[in-house]
């Protein structure tokens, strides 16, 4: 086990990726302006402090800044059973048209053909099939929604576990450039952008392209399994056009804002496909061959976000940053503050 996460050298115990998170160090609302919030910038060789308004001088004409449009459901729904008994449904997402993969709290006495209602006592949904837990997948519904509009007129935005406050906008937990309702979560770097950001980017004239992946809740989980080969990563859908990885490939380097971004680009670097379903785990000793600039805020201990961030390193930088980011006040989490990493030689 390399203990330094040093060099290039192969890291299979997840163990090296802990750290002490306090409870109050994870952001439980997020910070207005949106582009004021920190930003550890760790491209150079020390690390400085800034805000994420100063991005555009940060980085160089020539850039592009790729982001995530996808937009986020309002997927977390109140049902209930013909008994009466209340279910929380949260859908991650839809298979094909009205079926969706789903998580439902409580799930037991769900199975296939279980119906669930309105509150106005309509039926809703129905459960086609029934997975049970599996490794760190807990148990998994199919769902067929019976009436489309209830998800739009009664579901609520599912905001991560960590998060206990009440968010009074919704709208705050969507970029400001979202598109097409997808997620069951948001791609969280990008929040941080708004209009004076992207007006100041404009200015410089770095360049800005949009992809889309449907981000799971799967994302932001920490990882169960105590070797790094045993997890089984999550899958997400992705697209992106040709005219956008014509512009990719061209650029003089490819700034990520988030990892979903970097999973996306990554993905179809390796297969070639422009759209499809990322199965992609990344962690060392993998070798980028897209990114050379990744925005992200910070992750949560044994993450496999937190191992994608130590390969883009690839020095064992990221516990310098994150020991930073503790002992100077920065926010973690999804509303929490940012960095700015360059990939590793």
């Amino acid at each position: 086990m390399d203990q330094q996460f040093g060099g290039d050298r192969v890291v299979d115990e997840l163990a090296p990726f802990a750290y002490e998170l306090p409870q109050e160090r994870i952001a439980q609302s997020p910070i207005e302006p949106r582009s004021t919030a920190k930003l550890l910038d760790a491209t150079g060789d020390a690390i400085v402090d800034r805000r994420v308004i100063d991005l555009a001088q940060i980085l160089r004409e020539g850039d592009l800044i790729v982001v995530n449009n996808t937009k986020v459901l309002p997927a977390r729904v109140q049902l209930h059973k013909a008994t009466g008994g209340m279910v929380e449904l949260l859908f991650l997402e839809e298979e094909e048209a009205h079926i969706w993969k789903s998580l439902a709290r409580p799930s037991k006495g769900l199975v296939a053909g279980s119906e669930l209602f309105s509150q106005s006592g309509e039926l809703a949904a129905r459960v086609i099939e029934r997975y049970e837990a599996h490794l760190d997948a807990p148990v998994r519904l199919l769902i067929e929604v019976i009436d489309a509009s209830v998800i739009e007129s009664q579901g609520s935005v599912p905001l991560p576990p960590y998060i206990k406050a009440k968010l009074t906008d919704p709208g705050r937990y969507q970029t400001v450039y979202a598109k097409r309702p997808s997620s069951a979560a948001a791609p969280t770097a990008g929040l941080h952008f708004d209009d004076a950001l992207l007006a100041a980017i404009e200015e410089k004239g770095i360049s800005f392209a949009q992809v889309e992946l449907s981000v799971g809740l799967d994302t932001f989980l920490p990882i169960k399994t105590n070797k790094i080969a045993d997890h089984q990563i999550h899958t997400e859908h992705y697209e992106v056009t040709e005219e956008t990885w014509s512009k990719i490939q061209s650029a003089k380097r490819v700034v990520a804002v988030g990892t979903t971004v970097v999973r996306t680009l990554e993905t179809v670097a390796q297969s070639g496909q422009l759209e499809g379903r990322s199965s992609l785990f990344i962690h060392r000793p993998f070798e980028y061959k897209v990114v050379d600039i990744l925005m992200t805020n910070f992750h949560i201990p044994r993450s496999s976000l937190l191992l994608l961030v130590d390969a883009f390193l690839r020095d064992g930088r990221w516990r310098e940053i994150y020991e930073h980011g503790l002992t100077n006040d920065y926010r973690f989490l999804s509303f929490g503050d940012a960095m700015l990493l360059r990939r590793g030689n």
